[in-house]
């Protein structure tokens, strides 16, 4: 592995680091390099397709004689420019979420090394994918508490209010309040939230 190739390397592992803090882009993540470029395969065939499905690495695959492998992608990735083509599985364990693939435009092969660097970028990168997917869930988790707690407190305020306004007790209010959402096939949070903002526009609960 040359120098080159090592510089290019160590950039992109720490562009993958990246993946850990707060405004990552997942997007602009599968973009931000060649040897992260996820080629999109056609006709459901290719190295991709391979690696995915087996969870183990497609090596130095020579594109012009893979044409019975790969009967519809391989003559189109030689029409594209490029010769041979390697994928890694994206996994950690046994889960495989996709392949990292790797194409050149002249014939040649990867060495021991190479192979284990090259897959321990894909593991890297699946990693990071896998936290920000992670991340992702917290949040819509945290944000759906959030919103159930807020809905609460204004239902508890609402009952005090319809209490009132009916001379009922709390528990009859919720009840108002409960009954006339379902019948009005509304949610309970919206009529509750009316009922504390504006009660005097509430309509009659009773109907």
């Amino acid at each position: 592995m040359t120098a080159v190739v090592s510089k290019q390397l160590a950039r992109v592992f720490v562009e993958v680091a990246d993946t850990l803090v707060d405004d990552f882009d997942l997007v602009e993540f599968l973009q931000m390099t060649e040897l992260l470029e996820l080629f999109q395969v056609q006709a459901q065939e290719g190295p991709c397709q391979d690696c995915y499905r087996g969870g183990v690495p497609v090596v130095n695959a020579d594109l012009r004689d893979a044409t019975d492998r790969w009967p519809q992608f391989a003559p189109r990735a030689v029409a594209g420019g490029f010769r041979s083509v390697h994928a890694f599985p994206l996994r950690l364990r046994g889960d495989v979420i996709g392949a990292l693939n790797l194409f050149s435009t002249a014939p040649g092969r990867m060495d021991a090394l190479d192979l284990a660097v090259i897959q321990a970028l894909a593991d890297v990168a699946t990693i990071g994918l896998l936290q920000e997917r992670t991340i992702r869930r917290s949040e819509v988790l945290s944000e759906q508490l959030q919103v159930a707690l807020n809905s609460r407190v204004v239902i508890e305020q609402a009952k005090g209010v319809v209490a009132q306004l009916y001379d009922r007790s709390v528990d009859e209010a919720f009840e108002l309040l409960r009954t006339y959402s379902r019948r009005h096939r509304l949610r309970l949070g919206e009529v509750a939230r009316q009922a504390v903002t504006a009660p005097k526009d509430l309509p009659d609960l009773t109907t």
